[in-house]
């Protein structure tokens, strides 16, 4: 369906919303569509229709202007639901979510009103940030990728790397730096003529999410495209409202923790399932069946107490992000709530991290030396944890809020806590 049609179409129908029985129906046909992909080696477009068709993407915009109307907590509790159901379909969607919060957030004007109707409408947006090599270091909001002027217009150059769902999107938005130095971000059509993305993920989990290489020659971005009343750099945020670099750094992170919380609750079920399917059991066990083993009994009670606490923490964080979201007066965010909400957020990721690794190795304690079989496809939790996990490095948030309760420093308003 084309961008005209995916509007018309959006117009005769509510998207999914918060607690409707139409959102757990779309989980069940988003986790068995992925599953079915996964099975016969396809990649995940069709599974991704779903998404646009039921206009999830729109789960965060008000319903007065077309959305779900969900709050920040009952969106990360759907997160948690969709990782569940897939992993790989819930990480596409995380640099999509982004962008939405941003519009949300950003100056009333034709430009939000565009972006909105297209979020609405059920586009996807992914994301042409990351850049590898260079002295530069992470969080610096420096690229090698330039935007320069040409005729009316402008034109994009460069190669960015973990376009996470770009593959899977309508729109990707490029971040890159003006000839003077300047963040810029430019909101481009995927499919757009010198615009190149490759599917070279090469990562030991989220195998399907897209995650590839962008490449950028000469492409065409047109006046409309740049966004001029955006807030994601920590130079335009910080001239605004110093608050606003915590806003999108929790939301960032908090995904990815939310997404592992998800996987966990795959862990704990598998469990259940793996131990229930078990006949035998070892002479010198504790039980003559397994499900009667009360060691047995007891990792799998573990595990699933594992799952309720990451939830748990998840949801604690994404209500302190509401907190902060609604403390918007006058332009400005109250900054002891914004900066509280990046600090559970990096709290939760301490937390959340740990907790799932383990769960997700002790699981062979239950399966029995048949678990370890490449058919189970047990592996993919721990390594889909791992890779999720190591999109930031856990020992410097810990650091961080060390740092925060010992000597009042603030967390780092790179954006990325």
């Amino acid at each position: 369906m084309n961008a005209e049609a995916r509007l018309a179409a959006a117009a005769t129908r509510p998207p999914v919303r918060p607690d409707s029985p139409e959102l757990e129906q779309l989980l069940a046909a988003i986790r068995d569509s992925a599953a079915s992909a996964k099975r016969d080696g396809r990649d995940l477009h069709g599974t991704m229709d779903l998404v646009r068709a039921a206009r999830l993407g729109a789960f965060r915009v008000p319903r007065a202007e077309g959305g779900g109307g969900a709050s920040l907590e009952q969106y990360f509790a759907m997160l948690i639901g969709l990782a569940e159901a897939d992993a790989d379909i819930a990480h596409i969607l995380r640099a999509h979510y982004w962008f939405v919060e941003e519009r949300l957030r950003s100056r009333p004007g034709p430009e939000r009103d565009r972006w909105l109707a297209r979020i609405v409408a059920g586009d996807i947006f992914g994301n042409a940030m990351s850049e590898l090599g260079g002295s530069t270091a992470v969080g610096s909001w420096q690229f090698e990728t330039r935007l320069t002027a040409s005729g009316d217009g402008y034109r994009l150059n460069g190669t960015k790397y973990y376009c996470t769902g770009s593959l899977y999107s309508d729109w990707v938005n490029v971040f890159a730096c003006r000839e003077d130095g300047t963040v810029v971000s430019a909101v481009i059509p995927v499919g757009r003529d010198g615009f190149v993305l490759e599917d070279d993920w090469d990562g030991i989990g989220q195998r399907l999410t897209g995650s590839g290489t962008g490449h950028l020659r000469n492409v065409e971005v047109r006046p409309e495209e740049i966004l001029t009343a955006a807030v994601e750099s920590s130079d335009a945020a910080s001239l605004a409202d110093p608050a606003d670099p915590y806003i999108i750094g929790q939301l960032c992170q908090l995904i990815l923790t939310a997404l592992i919380a998800g996987i966990l609750r795959n862990v704990a079920s598998d469990a259940v399932t793996l131990l229930r399917g078990r006949s035998r059991t070892y002479a010198y066990a504790a039980a003559s069946t397994p499900t009667a083993d009360p060691l047995l009994q007891q990792v799998v009670g573990e595990i699933a107490s594992a799952a309720f606490a990451a939830e748990s923490v998840v949801l604690a964080a994404a209500a302190a992000q509401d907190r902060a979201v609604a403390s918007l007066k006058d332009g400005k965010l109250d900054f002891e709530l914004a900066h509280r909400g990046s600090v559970l957020a990096a709290q939760a990721k301490v937390v959340v991290d740990e907790l799932a690794q383990r769960a997700a190795a002790r699981l062979f304690d239950v399966g029995g030396s048949s678990a370890i079989k490449q058919s189970a496809n047990l592996d993919r939790h721990w390594r889909n944890i791992r890779t999720l996990a190591s999109h930031n490095p856990v020992v410097y948030k810990a650091r961080a809020v060390g740092d925060f309760l010992l000597n009042g420093t603030p967390l780092s308003n790179s954006g990325f806590f």
